[in-house]
Parts: structure tokens; sequence; C-alpha cells
């Protein structure tokens, strides 16, 4: 799948409704203060989710298994092996979800007029932007590095994300494109609780589908290994939902072996902005190994986000002239 090339006409569309945004939705809320552990958790006894972890679908978050859940796509493929799943090429949010509020839910019905319209709509992704929480979870791959005070989480495009472990958020917290992230231990499963994300950048989004956010965005993830029967549940309702890329379209750090049937880590988000949402709503990404056993991870994988982004170990369609300039 290519990265469509957006236009000065796009672009100027874009300004304009990213400025009506703040404007609709910029109220200031000053960010709740994140429970903290009753202690650091010493190293040896921290669960181990260090390494990578692919999820190759597209766009990304899973439905859950119950309540409230993300905006998904209207399109449907229609044929081939993945009938039915959220069509890869147009991405048309369903803007009569309960969850989106009127004027959110008028932006994502504009948001996929774009896409249908043939022009395009603009994401994070395809304009080469940071991805706030929790849209950047879609990722197809992610490396989460573990320290007893800090957790480092490393996304495809160069992104990366600190997590501050058993510390409470600043008050108030300073916006920040990923927001303020603070992280405990529960049992065997790690918490992260992230506020204050800009709302004053572009493209500030929480899916593919233009769903906006306010400065009262509250995100909250859990993560937690799996063996794969208990993972089995997540896995069956991703290949409902989200398109999975071939092989061939990328790398193999963000593939997954269909064949793993190791420990899988599962991610479980909850989202709350009462200036967007109607209610708080859930979504699950469950991570398998790529195919890989030489410890290759996301920093060996070049990726290259301009007009010709691509990865490495591939030639780029770089653009020739029929003639010299001059």
């Amino acid at each position: 799948m290519g990265v469509q090339r957006r236009d000065f006409l796009l672009l100027a569309t874009l300004a304009a409704a990213a400025a009506s945004v703040t404007a609709a939705f910029g109220q200031a809320v000053t960010p709740a203060v994140g429970p903290t552990g009753s202690g650091a958790q010493s190293a040896a006894s921290m669960p181990d989710y260090s390494g990578t972890w692919s999820h190759p679908y597209w766009p990304g978050f899973e439905p859950p298994a119950s309540g409230p859940g993300p905006v998904t796509n209207r399109l449907r493929l229609r044929g081939g092996p993945q009938r039915g799943v959220s069509d890869p090429r147009q991405f048309v949010g369903d803007y009569t979800n309960p969850i989106l509020k009127p004027q959110a839910a008028e932006f994502v019905k504009k948001h996929g007029e774009m896409e249908l319209s043939g022009v395009g709509s603009p994401t994070p992704t395809n304009q080469c932007w940071p991805e706030p929480v929790p849209y950047i979870l879609r990722s197809i791959a992610m490396r989460m590095l573990q320290q007893p005070d800090k957790i480092i989480i490393l996304y495809p495009g160069d992104q990366v994300r600190r997590v501050r472990m058993n510390e409470p958020h600043a008050a108030p917290a300073t916006p920040s494109l990923y927001g303020d992230s603070v992280g405990r231990y529960e049992g065997d499963m790690l918490v992260v609780d992230t506020v204050g994300i800009r709302t004053d950048r572009p493209f500030a989004m929480v899916d593919m589908y233009g769903t906006p956010y306010t400065q009262a965005l509250h995100v909250v993830e859990r993560y937690r290994l799996l063996d794969y029967e208990d993972a089995k549940e997540g896995l069956e309702r991703n290949a409902k939902e989200n398109f999975r890329l071939p092989p061939g379209t990328i790398p193999p750090v963000a593939d997954s072996d269909p064949n793993y049937r190791g420990k899988h880590l599962q991610l479980q988000f909850t989202v709350e902005d009462e200036g967007v949402f109607t209610t708080p709503w859930s979504a699950t990404i469950t991570y398998g190994r790529p195919p890989m056993s030489d410890g290759r991870g996301l920093g060996r994988v070049e990726y290259v986000c301009a007009e010709n982004r691509r990865y490495s170990g591939r030639k780029p369609a770089m653009p020739t002239a029929d003639k010299p300039d001059f």
C-alpha cells in the first residue's frame, strides 16, 4: 500500500480543520494524578515484556469482547480471503457510534467524506507527524525496554515513549506530543496512565478516522502476558476486524509468525475524554513475536518518512527526470 500524496489545497483545508478542532474542543482541564504503586518493583520480580512484539494488522484496534468500543471502518472488503474486514484502502469511520458526541461525530463524518472523495484524508501516519496516544498504539510493531524506574517503548518511525515508574503525574502536566505517562505493576500486569497530550498540533486525532480529542483525554493501558490458548479470543476478534498486511509489504521485524504458540502480549486500553465521548471506551491489541531469532529489533529497520518513505532492504521508487534540468 502506497502513501497517498497530498496537495496544497488539502493542507490548507487541514490547517483550517485543526484550528476548528482547537476552537471546538480546546477547553483546559487539569490532568488527573495517576495512582502510584506501593514502591519500586525490583528487576528480578518484574514481568518480562522486553523485546519486539508485532501486530501486522491495519488499522489496528481490536474491538473489546464487550462494552463500548472504538470507531471502526464503515467500508469492508467484499471479496478475497479477508472478506468482511476493514478495507485497508479507505478509512471511513462509523460516525454513528454512540460513544461520539455530536461535534466529534461531525469531524469523523467529514474525515470519511474526504476519503470517499478520492482526495484522501490526513493522519499523523501519512503526514509524518508524531502519533499521539492512543493513536500510536495501532502500530504494527513495538519494542519495550524495561528498567525498574522507567520503561521505554519504541515504535516505527523513530518514535519513542518514556514511562516513569511509580511516580505521580506532574500537577499540572505540561502538554506534550505523547503526553505524561506514569506506570506501575499490579502483580504481573503493567499499568500505564497517560494525560497531558497536546491538542495544539496538526492531525490531533485518536484514530485513523479523524476522531478528535481535547485536553481532557486520559488513556490507561494494561499489558499482560498470555498463553496462546488465552490469547486466541483476542486474536480471533482482531482477524474479524482488521486487515492482515501481507509479509511482502512490511519488514520481517513487523511481521508475526502465524505458527507461533508461545507467550503473547495483550494490551487492553481504556480511553476517556468528556469533551468528545459520551462514555469511556476500550480496545485491545494482541501482539505476537516476529519470526526472527537473531535479536534484531525496530532499531535495525530504517524508516524514512518524507516524500519517498521506505523501509531498508528495498529499492526506493526515486523520481527521475526524462532529461537533465540544465
